[in-house]
């Protein structure tokens, strides 16, 4: 008797702790039910639902209230198909709120080289960074720098150095750059031989345009990409000579960072103008750096590689690529789903280090999260 009450004891027990984790699964149809994630109509996008564009309406719901919890998030968007199907806003955030977009800057400013070649201002990606700075040749006392080339500084094999690796080039980063600090810092490896992230090659990149083209970056970009693309920068951030900077600093909408991914998705072309050559679009976004990125992030975050200023990850049956700044502020361009996410986030100027980088991670995998659950195509 006394084995028998001690079996039925276990089986109950087994019952209990298999109910508390079913019922610790994920949430419930009533929790997903409430979620309102309806895009704001206006005239700049045009609005669907998910179940219109064939995605599943729960993971979207889903999704969204995942990111209720998230203490840094302002803004989440998903386009599918070309619709925005769904649009959130959180501590404080709003459709017209415009903030820095940190290093997700760098994406555009690889835009900007490609129009500048389909418009005859560059020739090249071959050409040396050198041919752009003559007033700073005689200045230069490592050869290996007129080596480097236009192709090298966009995939960031240029051998200059990540600025926090050192509290002297972290300074540099935030007291603003100058073009003189293409000498004054020196290469940490031979120009192509690997990966170095590097705000200051991207900046550079950024002048290259600038110059070859005889105007400034901020008046380029008017012309050619934001003006026919229909969106407005709010504000540019300068270095101490008045350049735009080109790694980072731009001002934009949720919705205008949106555009940019759909026309990333749509190889360039925007209302049947080819803003950027589509053969462009397509080389920014291949992988010539594996492994770019050695950190933690999550675990939907693999194999993420480097394009021409275009990270790239996968997860679950999906490789996406992405517009990344710090704080999480992202632009994911998936090419098999037909899908852009946008997340706008507290762009933590200034703050480094491990909370913040915790705080960043949050947005990095609630979007990596998301992909792994949606099925292949």
């Amino acid at each position: 008797m006394t084995k028998r009450l001690y079996t039925l004891f276990r089986f109950i027990s087994l019952i209990v702790i298999l109910s508390t984790l079913v019922g610790c699964g994920g949430p419930s149809a009533a929790e997903l039910a409430s979620v309102d994630y309806t895009p704001i109509s206006r005239d700049d996008w045009p609005v669907s639902t998910p179940e219109e564009q064939g995605l599943d309406p729960e993971s979207v719901a889903e999704l969204y209230l995942e990111a209720e919890d998230v203490k840094t998030l302002h803004s989440l968007l998903v386009i599918k198909n070309g619709y925005l199907v769904a649009e959130g806003y959180f501590h404080g955030g709003s459709a017209d709120q415009a903030a820095r977009i940190q290093s997700a800057t760098k994406s555009y400013t690889s835009a900007l080289v490609g129009i500048a070649l389909e418009q005859g201002c560059l020739s090249s990606v071959d050409q040396k960074m050198m041919e752009f700075f003559p007033e700073l040749a005689d200045r230069i006392k490592d050869p290996r720098k007129n080596e480097i080339t236009l192709q090298q500084m966009l995939k960031m094999r240029a051998g200059y150095p990540w600025e926090e690796s050192s509290p002297e080039l972290f300074e540099l980063l935030y007291h603003g750059f100058r073009p003189s600090n293409l000498v004054d810092v020196p290469l940490v490896r031979d120009p192509g031989s690997d990966f170095d992230y590097s705000n200051l090659t991207s900046h550079l990149v950024g002048v290259i345009v600038a110059r070859a083209c005889g105007t400034d970056l901020k008046s380029f970009a008017q012309e050619h990409l934001f003006g026919p693309l229909k969106v407005e920068l709010v504000d540019w951030i300068t270095d101490w000579e008045g350049n735009y900077n080109g790694h980072a600093d731009m001002y934009f909408t949720a919705r205008d960072m949106a555009k940019f991914g759909q026309l990333y998705l749509d190889e360039g072309q925007y209302r049947g103008e080819q803003l950027i050559p589509a053969e462009w679009v397509r080389e920014s976004l291949e992988i010539y750096s594996q492994d770019a990125w050695g950190y933690r992030v999550g675990r939907n975050w693999r194999d993420n590689g480097y394009g021409y200023q275009w990270w790239s990850v996968r997860s679950g049956d999906h490789r996406y690529n992405l517009a990344w700044g710090h704080g999480g502020q992202q632009i994911a361009v998936m090419r098999d789903l037909d899908m852009v996410v946008v997340v706008k986030a507290d762009p933590l100027f200034g703050q480094h280090g491990d909370t913040p980088w915790q705080r960043e991670k949050e947005n990095l995998n609630l979007v990596a999260d998301f992909i792994a659950s949606l099925p292949g195509e």
